[in-house]
């Protein structure tokens, strides 16, 4: 599919405006996910099992066995190969969704991750806690938001949510944004910040910035003092990622580049 993009005129001939096209449909789902355990691992001796059955379920179950630390940190990815991580360009729209339950006598942290290409296992969270309820979101590139304490009962079954939108400009003016949805409460669409511009070559400016990673995370902490046999699961179920197309950032080019889109 040819991209019509904003053409520049050489040689003092008026400018000629083209706008981009919007979705050319280049996000594409990964079809698969990859668990990826162990990232945190302080107590190295507890005994995990999983399950990968996307996307109808993902579980991951962590019983702590000494000697015991402070967190286990376990987390799964989107993927096209069920062996490495998705990457997600800039300016790659989707959707993230699934139904997360937290079980169990310890305590933990769990959610729904796009993480940023300097940290792609651990930050960028939307994050449930156990011990306090709260439900925020942060770290990363995700703009922060929170939904509150007291938010999530150990045991609950709640829909999370998250719709990244990239935009044509992928500027201060025309930034990305994020959609955080919780138990079918929005966030509304959030703009992204700059980032840094040194960065922009490969990166990208105003959104998740190129390559990141999507899914969701298990932290197990405060283990050494919650003992021996402690155990507790989270699972992800209904998982449903949708493709909502990549944006081509609009550019100037001339004259011959234009003829050129039409051969």
């Amino acid at each position: 599919m040819k991209n019509l993009k904003k053409l520049g005129l050489m040689g003092g001939v008026a400018l000629l405006l083209v706008v981009v096209g919007g979705s050319a449909l280049a996000t594409t789902d990964p079809g698969g996910a990859v668990i990826i355990p162990r990232v945190f691992n302080d107590s190295f001796a507890s005994v995990l099992t999983t399950t990968n059955n996307y996307p109808s379920v993902i579980d991951i179950n962590d019983v702590a066995a000494g000697p015991l630390g402070w967190a286990n940190l376990h987390v799964w990815r989107m993927s096209d190969d069920a062996t490495t991580p998705f990457e997600f360009a800039n300016t790659d729209g989707f959707r993230l969704a699934a139904d997360l339950t937290i079980t169990g006598d310890g305590k933990a942290e769990a959610g729904l991750q796009i993480s940023p290409w300097w940290s792609p296992l651990v930050d960028g969270r939307f994050n449930v806690r156990t011990t306090d309820g709260e439900v925020a979101c942060f770290g990363g590139r995700l703009p922060f938001y929170s939904f509150g304490t007291g938010q999530y009962t150990m045991g609950q079954t709640v829909r999370v949510e998250i719709i990244y939108r990239p935009n044509t400009e992928m500027n201060e003016a025309m930034p990305a944004t994020i959609e955080y949805i919780y138990g079918g409460t929005s966030s509304g669409q959030i703009p992204f910040d700059e980032g840094n511009p040194a960065e922009a070559d490969p990166h990208g400016t105003w959104g998740i910035l190129t390559p990141a990673t999507a899914g969701g995370h298990f932290q197990f902490f405060d283990m050494a003092n919650d003992g021996e046999g402690t155990s507790m699961t989270v699972t992800w179920a209904n998982i449903v990622f949708e493709d909502l197309g990549s944006v081509v950032p609009a550019e100037e080019e001339s004259w011959s580049g234009v003829k050129a889109l039409f051969r």
